[in-house]
């Protein structure tokens, strides 16, 4: 029995699909294409793949509304391929729910190369020694383990992808949740739009890779999503504080 992740291209042109199907099987992946956002959503139900490439331009439905719906159900990567260069359509796709995107023409090692940094954030819980995780505070000290946290009145594990605010489970994308991880564990430090970038792709933040503004947008995006999710106030934050100018750090202790 074959224990490859599952991989779904949702693309109606022929060329770019047999093209993402090489590149993800070359990745390691078990690749089914749909051609259209209809047949897309139904199959993203009946495989539950790990990643998802989606077309924003598909014939029947809109790639927005194919995200939406597949985020209705599934926790899969999805990663935005798309013709368009405005910057509305990039935002509102990440708005949607998709975690990532490419303008065609892209390059197939750029492509493979942000699949494998999505992959190599956890889905589920890794084992048992690993889920007993470590207990820290956010206060902006090193944590040599990523392990539980808890500020405010949220609370988050990383072993089991979970976190929860006043007691009630919230739902976060993988992305989402990456990018709150980031802000416990370095506490009252702020990030920069470039260094959670270069988190969501796992690279080494002395490495000098360009980052765009519309990466650095992006990143702006899924913390607005992430604050209306924890319900969190730009003005009086609980959790998410905004460094104008610069990026993101961990709202003070509630006393």
């Amino acid at each position: 029995m074959s224990d490859a992740r599952v991989g779904l291209v949702i693309e109606d042109d022929h060329d770019i699909r047999e093209l993402v199907r090489t590149v993800l099987t070359q990745a390691g992946f078990d690749v089914t294409v749909a051609s259209s956002g209809a047949e897309g959503v139904l199959t993203a139900k009946t495989l539950n793949p790990d990643v998802i490439t989606l077309d924003l331009g598909l014939p029947d439905i809109d790639g927005f509304e194919v995200s939406r719906q597949i985020r209705e159900f599934s926790d899969a990567y999805i990663v935005m391929l798309t013709a368009r260069t405005e910057e509305l359509d990039t935002l509102i796709g990440l708005e949607s729910g998709a975690d990532d995107y490419l303008t065609k023409p892209f390059r197939p090692r750029e492509l493979r190369a942000r699949i494998a940094a999505m992959m190599r954030r956890p889905r589920t819980v890794p084992d048992a020694a690993e889920a007993a995780g470590v207990e820290a505070s956010a206060d902006g000290q090193a944590h040599p383990e990523r392990g539980n946290y808890s500020h405010n009145g949220l609370e988050l594990s990383y072993a089991s992808r979970t976190v929860t605010v006043d007691g009630a489970e919230m739902n976060l994308t993988r992305t989402e949740f990456e990018l709150l991880h980031a802000l416990l564990e370095a506490g009252r430090t702020v990030r920069t739009k470039s260094d959670l970038v270069r988190r969501l792709r796992d690279e080494d933040y002395d490495v000098g890779g360009y980052i765009s503004e519309a990466d650095e947008r992006s990143v702006e995006v899924h913390m607005g999503n992430l604050r209306k999710k924890l319900g969190d106030s730009p003005q009086k934050p609980r959790w998410l504080q905004t460094v104008r100018g610069v990026g993101y750090r961990l709202a003070p202790g509630e006393h």
